[in-house]
């Protein structure tokens, strides 16, 4: 019997790209389920715009392909495009213009528009219509990119960090309305962020790129729980790690071995008490000290979560302190 399910929003397959004869993204392969709202993770230079330029069509890959809603992006239809919003790095509007003239502005390009929405998305804000653009704070510019990428009821919202350089009290406004609006029509959502605070709020996948490799790509909360920080103290000077499974880097503290592990267990745990430690404390980490720890032990040698049961292998080498 076949199966008739449409076909995941997000495919992208052996996607590459190089500038200057430098790899900025390898071979990316991750698929985005539909209804997932999906955190882009990775430090500045990871290749993570990169990759989304290449998602919206901006920028055409050396090698690979990227499928959205079921339609190559190199020759998507103008139909499919109108069902997938895209909001920015930095919220651009047309600065002369008034909010009441960018919405109608904009409103003509699409076939489905729900004006309702977007009043209901400025209200909540509280923008006048005859506010110009170019007087709006950061905050309220991304309020407005927020209405206008909600009205044509888009299957698909690619949102390139859209809290940067906002301040706590309207990031939390954005993400709330954003929440409100992924739980009443179900939208899949693919974001990038550097505010780790955000993922962990709205995420339930998350991607993690390390140079140019996507080095994880599974459940937000099994990345979370899986790394673990093992504080490893000695009566005097440590000795040097022999490694373990699952080793993300370790290093000298004083008297203490800082480890860094994915997957810690019995078989870890072995190796370290072999080495006649005075205590052993194994430390849970919330989403921003896992991202931290992990991205920043060695570039070549990090665990990789494998989609297909998120196991991680590899080893790491030393950090000093």
């Amino acid at each position: 019997m076949s199966d008739n399910s449409p076909p995941d929003p997000i495919i992208v397959q052996h996607l590459s790209k190089s500038y200057d004869g430098k790899w900025v993204v390898k071979d990316l392969n991750f698929k985005v389920p539909a209804g997932c709202v999906y955190g882009f993770l990775g430090r500045n230079g990871a290749g993570k715009s990169t990759t989304i330029k290449m998602l919206t069509g901006m920028v055409c890959p050396d090698n690979g392909s990227v499928s959205l809603l079921g339609e190559d992006v190199a020759t998507m239809t103008p139909e499919t495009r109108a069902r997938i919003a895209y909001m920015a790095e930095g919220h651009p509007l047309y600065s002369w213009m008034t909010i009441g003239q960018i919405v109608k502005f904009v409103r003509p390009f699409y076939k489905n528009w729900d004006q309702f929405l977007v009043d209901q998305v400025l209200d909540h804000f509280e923008l006048s219509r005859q506010q110009k653009c170019g007087r709006l704070s950061k905050g309220q510019q991304a309020q407005v990119s927020l209405a206008l990428a909600m009205a044509p009821d888009p299957e698909l919202l690619i949102l390139d960090d859209p809290t940067l350089g906002l301040d706590t009290v309207v990031r939390r406004d954005f993400l709330e309305a954003l929440i409100q609006l992924i739980q009443s029509r179900g939208r899949t959502i693919f974001f990038s962020s550097h505010v780790l605070g955000d993922v962990e709020r709205v995420a339930t996948r998350i991607g993690v790129m390390v140079n140019g490799v996507l080095r994880v790509d599974c459940p937000m909360e099994s990345f979370r729980e899986s790394v673990r920080r093992v504080v490893v103290e000695f009566s005097g000077e440590p000795p040097e790690f022999p490694g373990c499974d699952g080793l993300v880097s370790w290093r000298r503290v004083g008297v203490s071995l800082e480890l860094v592990v994915v997957n810690w267990g019995a078989a870890q745990q072995q190796v370290v008490e072999a080495m006649g430690p005075r205590w052993v404390d194994v430390v849970e980490l919330n989403l921003e000290d896992t991202f931290i720890e992990y991205t920043r032990g060695s570039k070549r040698s990090l665990p990789l979560f494998v989609r297909e049961n998120d196991r991680v292998d590899g080893t790491a080498v030393e950090r000093t302190a």
